[in-house]
């Protein structure tokens, strides 16, 4: 007891200070829900690896096809965007946030909301720093690194796949919401950056590209369970890959839209991809969303020729199931 009392009184207090901050620390927020007000017919649109760096640099995104992409956006004046990611070269950098701010801005006046996951080169640097430069960005999240929102008959869960998306805590939170889904939901997006299915390789055969990591196939393997006993459609939306791709298992619709700006690539496509094409599509898709039913169709952007030339080379229909089988009268 005599030596206790002889400590110095600042180490005491310290000491106190410490037991204090340490027993009153709130716990971790839970992810954020977020509502879109809109009803249906609507549309939105998804794409992701833009790379939003200084224009002047091009080894980072080829930036005339980013800001061209971003105008054409603005355009549709869509019920929101969603984002799969790489949003920025350098998360760090306050500058590559600055060209974000800058280059978005034609998105503003109709104030379209931006949904988006964090990609690999958003958490680049410091990743306190840089979750702090995409925070900033997007308020509503409030620090959430995954979330949900809910828009109409859809519901949309944005993963972090800097994560586990099958275990741990987001693992937990992916699997709540798929079992307490409100039974209006016709789909379910779910929106990450790194992809489940993709024909690309880690082998750069054409000069890049990336495999498919096994957490992500794990994630295939849980949502293609689920869809078997699931009344509303799984549509996946990922990144990652410069290109796009559209694969289809176990009823699952999964895309892979990393065409908005970080250079784009040819991928050697298996034989049986619902998509075939040598071409590096730069792009962004359209969803229109009704009741029941959706169409996603890819807008291609082609720069080559100093001109912009927009073309539709893919699209497709997907219905939920419980309007398909009430249809044919089931």
């Amino acid at each position: 007891m005599k030596r206790f009392q002889k400590l110095p009184m600042v180490i005491l207090l310290a000491c106190v200070a410490c037991s204090r901050s340490h027993s009153q620390a709130p716990p971790p927020t839970e992810p954020v829900e977020l509502q879109l007000q809109v009803s249906t017919p609507f549309h939105f649109v998804a794409y992701g690896d833009s790379r939003f760096h200084d224009p002047k640099d091009t080894e980072a995104a080829n930036p005339p096809v980013r800001q061209a992409l971003v105008q054409a956006i603005a355009q549709t004046n869509p019920a929101f965007i969603s984002f799969g990611g790489d949003i920025v070269y350098n998360g760090y950098d306050k500058n590559d946030w600055k060209v974000w701010d800058s280059e978005t801005a034609v998105w503003r006046p109709n104030k379209i909301p931006v949904y988006p996951a964090l990609g690999n080169h958003d958490l680049h640097g410091d990743e306190k720093v840089a979750l702090a430069n995409y925070f900033e960005r997007f308020p509503d999240l409030k620090n959430s690194r995954y979330y949900s929102v809910r828009a109409a008959n859809t519901l949309m869960l944005v993963l972090d796949s800097s994560l586990d998306e099958t275990s741990g805590p987001q693992g937990q939170w992916l699997t709540q919401k798929l079992d307490h889904l409100a039974g209006d939901v016709d789909f379910v997006f779910i929106v990450l950056h790194h992809p489940p299915y993709t024909s690309s390789s880690d082998a750069k055969l054409f000069g890049g590209g990336h495999s498919a990591r096994s957490h992500e196939q794990e994630l295939a393997k849980t949502l293609e369970a689920r869809q078997q006993n699931l009344r509303a459609r799984i549509v996946v939306f990922s990144g990652h890959v410069h290109n796009y791709e559209r694969h289809e298992h176990g009823g699952v619709t999964y895309f892979v839209t990393g065409g908005a700006g970080a250079h784009a690539y040819p991928i050697e496509r298996a034989k049986d991809d619902p998509f075939q094409s040598k071409e590096v599509n730069y792009h962004y898709l359209m969803v229109e969303v009704d009741r029941g039913s959706l169409k996603i169709t890819m807008h291609r952007l082609d720069l080559t020729s100093g001109t912009a030339v927009w073309t539709q080379p893919d699209s497709v229909a997907i219905s939920a199931p419980a309007a398909k089988a009430a249809a044919q009268g089931k």
